[in-house]
């Protein structure tokens, strides 16, 4: 199958992460040239590298996408190497695990700024291109917590839910200027988020991490965490031609694990 994704500009947010890295690949696999942006700059240039060793194009960013005023420079540089955004994936890092209670005003501030403010302000930023051009998609990465809530992930349950409700009003908005906007939800996607949540669930319970991850396993329909590449290629998917009727829609993969219907 054909993507339709040759020429257009990818802007993909924590690119040298273990999702946001496969989102980038999987992009430029289909021909997107991929702007690569990572707070960690040597992590944003080992993708980048990875892109191009394939045969694909890429350009690395040092971006805290936290950052506002960097914004405008940032497209700019975008704009001159590769043209102006047709695919936007937000995809943030999450907030340390706590529970939901007890947390003082400014930890929620904080993560306010870095999880919700920043992906609205950058998709505000390059919309209104898109719109002109009848031709744009808006792919959030969000958490399987905003259907089933993870325990002692409070603060990213209620800040990531946020974006649901936000990616689903703008679908209507933008929806007859060619542009879609979807959520994807990682289920257990093997990461080093991943890791580190099983770390820490290991590190509460007093119990070896192997054991952790073996019961995590076990509760997965499909018996196995999920490849980034299989989540990367979802995105492309929702980025393509292909998917243009797909739009307001919360896409979980998961393998099967989300409980909820």
């Amino acid at each position: 199958m054909n993507l339709e994704l040759d020429g257009k500009t990818a802007l993909v947010f924590g690119a040298g992460g273990g999702l946001g890295g496969a989102i980038a690949r999987s992009l430029a696999a289909e021909g997107a040239r991929v702007a690569v942006a990572d707070i960690d700059a040597d992590a944003a240039k080992k993708t980048a590298d990875a892109i191009t060793g394939a045969g694909g194009t890429s350009l690395a960013l040092t971006w805290d996408i936290s950052d506002l005023s960097v914004l405008p420079g940032h497209l700019k540089e975008i704009g001159a190497a590769f043209g102006p955004v047709d695919i936007l994936v937000n995809n943030t890092g999450g907030p340390p695990p706590t529970p939901a209670a007890g947390q003082p005003p400014e930890i929620w501030s904080q993560w306010f700024d870095r999880m919700v403010r920043s992906v609205i302000a950058v998709t505000d930023a390059v919309l209104p291109g898109m719109r002109a051009r009848k031709w744009g998609r808006v792919i959030t990465s969000t958490s399987s917590g905003v259907v089933s809530p993870i325990p002692n992930l409070g603060i990213s349950n209620a800040l990531r839910l946020a974006l649901v409700g936000w990616s689903k009003t703008l679908a209507r908005e933008v929806g007859r200027d060619g542009v879609t906007a979807n959520i994807v939800l990682p289920g257990r996607i093997a990461t080093g988020r991943i890791v580190f949540l099983d770390e820490q669930k290991a590190k509460r319970e007093n119990r070896p991490v192997a054991e952790v991850s073996a019961e995590s396993t076990a509760s997965i329909p499909v018996g196995r965490y999920g490849d980034p590449r299989e989540y990367g290629d979802t995105v492309a998917f929702l980025a393509s031609t292909r998917a243009s009727y797909i739009t307001g829609s919360v896409i979980r993969i998961d393998g099967g694990l989300i409980p909820g219907i």
